[in-house]
């Protein structure tokens, strides 16, 4: 079998862990990042693109893994849908527009995309976890912890837990009223009658912990990741995965037959 090549976008420190994952991973090959923002021409032995339609003509991947912004992510998936190349996304904050034109697009094409809020093997089993408990608990709130680097608040995970939790009820999770916020915002936002904290911090990598209550008992379910290598398990994974696909996969859940 010929190795799949990858075009990895983004050339910081995250795109370099994503390309040594695939130089060390049997039957995958990266062929060059993409960054348009980026001042190197060569990169860890590998030439630097700062166009999306020209490195996806030169490089030839059949996958491009992209870890980047919501402002060049969109740019770059159609670039890729137009030439036939598979997607693996682990962009966050990515808007509705966006998932409606990726999922149209890659099931019109039959393009495989998968797009993930967490490649964290332990996250997608935190929130899978998350899922069931919340049939039990009617009161919940979610902790999010990242580097003080991190863009969006809060984080894709978090926002992508909440929903699944919600989506595993009938109703609303209750959210007690505060009678009186002596500091606005005390209280984190709120979606669906679940709290959500976000801290950000530097030392911090991305941490998260869901708290149900119910009475007389809490339950945390919590999940740390302490390097950037943690994730990358979940994007070989999915960068095999999507080779046999031929339409919008969203999470990891449903590759590991979580749903």
């Amino acid at each position: 079998m010929d190795e799949i090549r990858v075009l990895v976008s983004g050339a910081g420190k995250m795109g370099r862990t994503v390309a040594g994952a695939v130089a060390a991973a049997p039957g995958m090959a990266p062929v060059g990042f993409v960054d348009a923002l980026s001042r190197e021409t060569e990169l860890d032995g590998l030439q630097v693109y700062t166009d999306a339609p020209f490195a996806l003509n030169q490089a030839k991947p059949q996958v491009v893994i992209d870890f980047s912004n919501a402002a060049w992510t969109p740019a770059l998936a159609a670039a890729a849908l137009d030439a036939r190349v598979r997607l693996v996304i682990g962009t966050t904050g990515l808007p509705a527009e966006f998932m409606e034109f990726i999922a149209r697009e890659a099931a019109e094409r039959k393009v495989g995309v998968v797009i993930a809020s967490n490649f964290a093997i332990g996250a997608v089993l935190m929130m899978h976890f998350a899922k069931q408990a919340a049939r039990f608990f009617d009161n919940a709130e979610i902790i999010e912890l990242h580097h003080d680097q991190k863009v969006d608040a809060p984080s894709g995970t978090a926002k992508t837990t909440a929903e699944l939790m919600r989506a595993a009820r009938k109703e609303p999770f209750t959210h007690p009223p505060t009678e009186r916020e002596t500091v606005a915002g005390t209280r984190g936002g709120e979606l669906d009658g679940i709290a959500i904290h976000s801290v950000r911090l530097p030392g911090l990598v991305a941490h998260q912990e869901v708290i149900f209550g119910g009475l007389g008992q809490t339950l945390t379910i919590r999940h740390d990741t302490t390097g950037r290598d943690s994730f990358m398990p979940g994007v070989i994974a999915a960068t095999r995965a999507v080779m046999d696909v031929d339409h919008l996969v969203l999470g990891l859940d449903r590759l590991f037959g979580l749903e």
